[in-house]
């Protein structure tokens, strides 16, 4: 169980702050939901208290976990699948994963192909969610802004 003022992951939308935690009735069915107010654009989210372990929510890294992460991510192999809808479940399933070293093999293929041979809308928008999962995430870790994040994950991807 989550308390208020923890940072947590949801592996679709990315790391934030569990704002409140509060009672909603959906199709006459009351339960408890953690608010989750994400570092972009201060969206909110509602995670089922109940169902964080089957959707794959986690607390965020420790700063060094999260070091670890940027170490490897220059290092990563990736394959570049040709069959689109392949690709496309692919990747869909490492973001789903939770694991942020999957969505970092996402993102990093996602850009290689990107200046192979372009991306289709589809992957475009696959490829800035998992950004802003990874971004999120290292921002919460290491509580740096979201732009120091993102200049450190745009270094370890160009190096």
């Amino acid at each position: 169980m989550y308390r208020i003022g923890d940072k947590i992951v949801h592996p679709m939308h990315g790391a934030g702050i569990v704002d409140e935690i509060v009672t909603r009735k959906v199709n006459n069915v009351q339960r408890d939901y953690y608010s989750l107010r994400l570092p972009i654009g201060g969206m909110l989210v509602l995670i089922p208290t109940d169902h964080c372990q089957e959707i794959g929510v986690r607390p965020v890294l420790d700063p060094a976990e999260s070091d670890a992460i940027l170490a490897q991510i220059a290092d990563l192999q990736v394959k570049l699948e040709s069959n689109w809808n392949h690709r496309y479940q692919e990747n869909m399933q490492r973001l789903k994963s939770g694991d942020l070293l999957e969505v970092a093999k996402v993102v990093k293929s996602l850009l290689l192909r990107d200046t192979r041979r372009g991306l289709s809308t589809g992957e475009r928008k696959m490829l800035h969610s998992a950004r802003q999962i990874l971004i999120s995430e290292l921002s919460l870790s290491r509580d740096i802004p979201y732009e120091e994040a993102e200049e450190c994950i745009n270094q370890v991807l160009h190096a």
